[in-house]
């Protein structure tokens, strides 16, 4: 009997899925290594306790729950598994718009009275002096920024990152304006523009991928069939997309002095005076672009191997309109 075109493929859907809960579970697991002092997975081999036996037991969970979704849905697509995979993205993504747009302006309100001495006034002189610790800032006044952010994310599909091009010409404008007009400028205007516009450049990329159009410079992949198209698209996304996620992955997360967790741990900010107390922010940017890119690319791994087995329903991108 052949092989139906849109006949489920339970090889490569365990993969993409133990992909993404492997990934999962490393997160969790560097959560509780780094900021709730447990020894860390590989620290059972050498005596670590109960607490790394747990987070080798969250590992083994992960992959077993991944396996047990396919193994309960044996008749999804692999285009419906992209979709999936995509619609969590795009999650991912909104919230992140949501989290560097409400911090930023607050942390940017917070800046501007706090460099114009008018903070004290409004917020009293105990609060005022606490706003100007960046474990303070962060934890007591980005934390619930970050909650709120996502929790609009979840009922809201209005505003998305590309509003942040907008933000980054506004924030640019004002410079402009106050720096000419008024002959008036602070550090924490230049942040504000470097912190959009880092989230612009990262939380993108995903996105450019989803739609086909980072710059491919090659001989002969714009003459290739959809079918050879796929077993490149399938083979890079594991080897060069899922790789690099991987490699940022596990150098950010590898110590607390590592350039993700070393400066989240200590909430680290810029020396430029009365600038924003975000840079460790831009810290996690990094650790949101791999994310991001990840899940994507096993997006794009469903979608690749669909096209190798010529499935039915493929997604026209911009490139391919192009």
């Amino acid at each position: 009997m052949t092989e139906s075109y849109a006949s489920p493929a339970p090889g490569v859907r365990m993969f993409g899925w133990i992909m993404l809960a492997s990934m999962t579970a490393f997160i969790f697991n560097a959560i509780l290594k780094f900021w709730f002092d447990m020894a860390g997975p590989m620290a059972m081999f050498s005596g670590g306790g109960a607490g790394a036996v747990l987070q080798v037991v969250i590992y083994l969970a992960a992959i077993a729950l991944a396996v047990l979704g396919v193994l309960r849905s044996p008749d999804r697509t692999l285009r419906e598994e992209a979709a999936r995979v995509t619609a969590i993205n795009t999650f991912l993504i909104r919230a992140a718009f949501w989290v560097v747009l409400l911090v930023g302006v607050g942390d940017a309100v917070v800046s501007f009275l706090r460099v114009n001495g008018q903070l004290e006034s409004v917020v009293g002189e105990e609060l005022a002096g606490n706003l100007g610790r960046a474990q303070y800032r962060g934890l007591y006044f980005h934390t619930p920024l970050v909650l709120l952010g996502i929790a609009i994310a979840a009922v809201t599909r209005s505003l998305g990152f590309i509003w942040l091009t907008l933000l980054v010409v506004v924030a640019e404008l004002l410079i402009v304006f106050s720096r000419f007009v008024f002959s008036y400028e602070q550090a924490f205007m230049a942040d504000l523009v470097r912190f959009w516009y880092g989230a612009l450049f990262l939380f993108a990329s995903a996105y450019t991928l989803y739609e086909d159009g980072h710059v491919r410079v090659d001989l002969f992949y714009a003459s290739m069939r959809r079918q050879s198209k796929g077993r490149v698209n399938a083979v890079g996304a594991i080897l060069l997309g899922m790789g690099l996620c991987w490699t940022i992955l596990i150098m950010g997360f590898d110590s607390a002095s590592s350039v993700i967790v070393g400066p989240i741990l200590v909430f680290e900010v810029t020396q430029s005076g009365f600038g924003m107390y975000v840079k460790y922010f831009m810290a996690g940017f990094l650790g949101v672009f791999a994310v991001t890119m990840m899940v994507q690319f096993v997006a794009q791994f469903f979608e690749s191997i669909a096209d190798t087995r010529d499935e039915p329903g493929a997604r026209e991108t911009h490139a391919d309109m192009m």
